[in-house]
């Protein structure tokens, strides 16, 4: 702010310094026209009264004063010399002015406000000097009221820039203002607040679109950071507890080495779901789910990832049952791919048909993929217990449980993950549900295009 503020009075100083400039060169060129303008004048009549003087052209005063106006207070002077320099006579010439004379040539001179002009003239055996005074009406009428209005005009025009840059710094300041209090409201505990970007305009407006994509990241990572434990601990315990119950099963009593082969068999297939969940929980602490930090983003099949996410749910939950439906897969195979990662997407649909299984009393989830012009649509839909209406729109905060969900077990850490990792790669997630009927969770996420 200090920084803007001598930014505005430099630019002050500035015009002031510009407008006094500018007044002062016009104030300069008129003096300087009016004066040149009027020793013409008077060198006009100079000549004419040298004429009649020495020449004896008693006629031409008459002339004169017929074909040109007299000056005001003008006067007529000629001082006589001898050959030796002496002044003979001097006709009405103020002797203590005699040293502003060119003694030599023609001279043009002024006292207060009176402008004379003086040449001398030379006949044989004398010298003479003459010369004409006059007042410049204009000097002391004219430039004096232009040297008046110039320094009305200079005051007015200086308080007018101050003005103007006062009012400009105010309008300028105060929606800077109105930034910093909108931001000092936004604190750990609400970090969902965003700036009103519709109240700026210009640069304003881009400043609060930076500071809430900034918020977004921050809101993102703190998210990131707070929930990290309970995503790994959800996300782990179920094939954690497949590994230590096939293991502790195969060895309640001696088996068969069959049975042994399919029972590392199933350990070997939990231990590679555990492994493929860590290496997505350790990517989305390490990029925050923001799209900005990824790494290694590449076109994935969509349609495979469901099938794996199939997969993935049945592998922990042995009940669970899937019906997909892949009618609607468009004729190019081109518009099933996604930009993205393939673990974390897979991730994120497994985590939502799970929960499509666990509360559906049969245990059976229904997935749909389909296609539109720019993306790929995935429907997931049960026939389970609803969401109430009222609680709709708490479903993403993490720890959130439904109040119909107690005999369900959970955390409320699924489908804000899945929700995350989704808004991560440029889709969509919506929910409607229905209290009693079922849900359907409804995911647009946008086709690879190559780069052309």
């Amino acid at each position: 702010m200090r920084s803007y503020n001598k930014t505005l009075y430099a630019l002050i100083t500035i015009l002031v310094v510009y407008t006094i400039s500018f007044v002062a060169f016009i104030l300069y060129s008129v003096t300087n026209f009016a004066f040149s303008d009027f020793y013409k004048r008077l060198d006009l009549r100079r000549d004419l009264a040298a004429e009649r003087m020495l020449n004896g052209k008693e006629n031409q005063k008459d002339w004169s004063i017929t074909y040109l106006e007299e000056l005001n207070n003008q006067r007529e002077f000629i001082v006589e010399f001898d050959e030796t320099g002496n002044i003979i006579n001097n006709s009405g010439f103020n002797a203590l002015l005699w040293e502003k004379v060119d003694k030599y040539g023609a001279t043009n001179f002024k006292e207060g406000n009176t402008f004379y002009s003086t040449k001398l003239y030379q006949q044989p055996g004398k010298s003479y000097i003459v010369g004409v005074s006059a007042e410049n009406y204009f000097y002391t009428h004219h430039l004096r009221y232009l040297q008046n209005l110039l320094l009305i005009s200079l005051i007015l025009g200086v308080l007018f820039v101050i003005v103007v840059s006062l009012l400009v710094k105010r309008s300028f300041i105060k929606p800077i203002y109105g930034i910093i209090d909108e931001v000092k409201k936004i604190g750990s505990e609400n970090l969902y607040l965003r700036l009103r970007e519709d109240n700026y305009k210009g640069v304003l407006h881009k400043l609060a679109n930076t500071f809430n994509r900034m918020l977004n990241r921050v809101e993102t990572s703190f998210e990131t950071q707070k929930n990290f434990i309970s995503n790994a601990s959800h996300e782990l315990n179920t094939p954690l507890t497949s590994i230590i119950g096939i293991a502790d099963l195969s060895l309640s009593k001696d088996r068969s080495k069959e049975e042994y082969k399919q029972a590392m068999q199933k350990i070997v297939d939990s231990a590679e779901n555990l492994e493929k969940k860590t290496n997505a929980l350790l990517l989305l602490a390490r990029t925050g789910y923001e799209k900005d930090t990824k790494l290694n983003f590449k076109p994935v099949r969509i349609d495979q990832i469901i099938m794996d996410a199939e997969m993935t749910v049945k592998a922990i939950n042995e009940r669970f049952h899937i019906k997909t439906d892949f009618s609607m897969l468009p004729d190019d195979s081109m518009k099933l791919k996604v930009n993205g990662l393939a673990p974390l997407l897979q991730l994120a649909i497994s985590n939502i048909v799970s929960n499509a299984c666990k509360y559906s009393p049969n245990h059976t989830a229904y997935v749909a993929l389909g296609a539109f012009d720019k993306g790929v649509i995935i429907l997931i839909k049960d026939e389970g217990i609803g969401i109430p209406e009222q609680e709709l729109s708490y479903i993403y905060d993490p720890y959130f449980r439904a109040s119909n969900t107690q005999h369900f077990s959970g955390y409320g850490i699924g489908l804000p993950l899945a929700r995350n990792i989704i808004k991560m790669h440029d889709g969509k997630l919506s929910v409607t549900s229905t209290l009693g009927k079922g849900t359907t969770v409804r995911i647009e996420l946008p086709t690879f295009r190559p780069v052309s």
